[in-house]
């Protein structure tokens, strides 16, 4: 064999080798970051995201928020998108929650999805008007089955978290409630603030200014632990409710597909960032818990929590068309 043709052979098997670690090589362009809410918590955690996770890939990850049709907009681009591991869905517990709610939807949570990691939560309290003659929950569920159907409870919508929760509350309780529902949880705390409606939960931010001033009444946190920033209210355990959690969570997801070395490499990267005692204070500043995981263990989490809210939604029959 000729020198010339010995080093041509040689190139294209140097070549042959290179071949699967450019493929494997990620990320090789921008990832983008889809985000289900524009506002609030997600809105937050899509701006950190964005920076931490772009710095650590060493490729901008750029947020692109889609609000629409309760989160599922974003849900059903993120769904469509390729499995590369270069578009990422931040988005909340509707991602469990609409499977019930709607007939159709252009996306399946469990088989379009890939879990990556458990962002963070936010701890939700039970809130009543000091109208109410009931300091606790005992004495609310008496009251209510003393008066069935006279008091009520707001909610953000139908089919909101709020509600939900409002609906888990009567089946546990086993408490004829009525159900008001606003376009917004923060419209429907006003409207409790005013006394229109007698009983919310919500997150413990939205309510701290009120709870301290005597303007709510918290009842218990919907968390195992007490909550630092409203140390006087219980939580529902201690309340004699301990099934009544309700903890609002966000995470991050892939497209189902996606390699799982890239899958675990994003995981991995989110928990170091998230860890980070800076990135820590930013959180607690607006009153969000970070709370990461495996993409196993939010696999798990994101099938219970779906289980748990279908079935609420099923008892309750809520639709929403």
């Amino acid at each position: 064999m000729s020198v010339a043709k010995t080093l041509f052979c040689l190139a294209l098997s140097v070549a042959a080798c290179a071949l699967p670690a450019a493929a494997q090589k990620y990320p090789d362009k921008n990832v983008r970051l889809i985000v289900a809410f524009p506002t609030g918590a997600s809105q937050i955690l899509g701006l950190l995201v964005s920076e931490k996770l772009g710095a650590a890939l060493g490729q901008p990850v750029v947020a692109d928020f889609r609000p629409g049709a309760g989160g599922n907009l974003a849900a059903e681009l993120a769904a469509k998108s390729p499995a590369d591991g270069h578009t990422l869905l931040l988005t909340s517990p509707s991602l469990v929650i609409s499977p019930s709610l709607y007939k159709k939807l252009g996306y399946d949570t469990l088989r379009d999805f890939a879990p990556v990691s458990m962002l963070s939560t936010v701890p939700n309290v039970f809130v009543i008007h000091p109208s109410v003659p009931a300091k606790n929950i005992n004495e609310l569920v008496k009251l209510a089955k003393a008066h069935p159907g006279k008091l009520s409870f707001g909610s953000g919508g139908v089919g909101s978290s709020n509600h939900l929760a409002g609906e888990l509350f009567k089946s546990l309780a086993k408490v004829d409630i009525l159900h008001v529902p606003y376009k917004g949880a923060s419209i429907a705390l006003t409207h409790i603030l005013g006394g229109e409606a007698e009983m919310v939960m919500v997150t413990v931010p939205a309510t701290i200014p009120f709870i301290n001033s005597g303007r709510l009444r918290g009842l218990a946190v919907l968390v195992p632990e007490r909550v630092p920033t409203l140390p006087g209210v219980p939580t529902t355990t201690e309340a004699g409710m301990p099934e009544l959690v309700i903890n609002t969570w966000y995470g991050l997801f892939a497209p189902a597909g996606v390699r799982p070395e890239i899958q675990q490499r994003i995981s991995t990267e989110v928990a170091k960032f998230m860890q980070a005692p800076e990135v820590q204070k930013h959180l607690a500043a607006s009153g969000l818990v970070p709370a990461t995981s495996t993409p196993a263990e939010f696999s798990t989490f994101v099938r219970a929590d779906m289980d748990k809210w279908g079935k609420v939604i099923r008892e309750a029959n809520i639709r929403v068309e």
